[in-house]
């Protein structure tokens, strides 16, 4: 998928987040925001996947780990979800390591958690697969 084509789904998948934030408000779990988004994702008819467990490749060998992604959107952005105070450094960590590892171009870090949503998203590129 094109850079073009990835930053048009970003921007329906953005405004999927902000209907549900309208919608739901703050406060609730991320399980409960997860389920929303991907009603609004499969509303928009976007094809998404929900906890993607992501294995480890070590020399070659692929080892089970704990690392899941909440909703992985056609194959090209990871959204890591959270309903939490503050984010924290370890929370875009988290984000980063799923882009490294699933070699997706993009990532989004939304926490529902917040009056405005615009102020609980952040967005990250995986410069590992920009072309050189």
């Amino acid at each position: 998928m094109r850079n073009e084509e990835i930053d048009k789904l970003a921007t329906i998948v953005l405004g999927c987040a902000i209907n549900v934030h309208r919608e739901l408000g703050a406060g609730l779990l991320e399980s409960s925001y997860e389920l929303a988004l991907c009603y609004e994702l499969s509303q928009a008819n976007i094809k998404f996947a929900r906890q993607v467990s992501l294995p480890v490749t070590y020399r070659g060998v692929k080892l089970e780990s704990n690392y899941i992604i909440d909703i992985l959107v056609e194959d090209s952005i990871v959204l890591e979800l959270k309903s939490v105070e503050t984010l924290l450094p370890i929370h875009e960590a988290q984000l980063i390591t799923y882009l490294k590892l699933s070699k997706k171009p993009l990532g989004y870090l939304i926490n529902f958690n917040v009056p405005l949503l615009k102020s609980g998203i952040k967005r990250r590129i995986n410069t590992l697969t920009q072309p050189g």
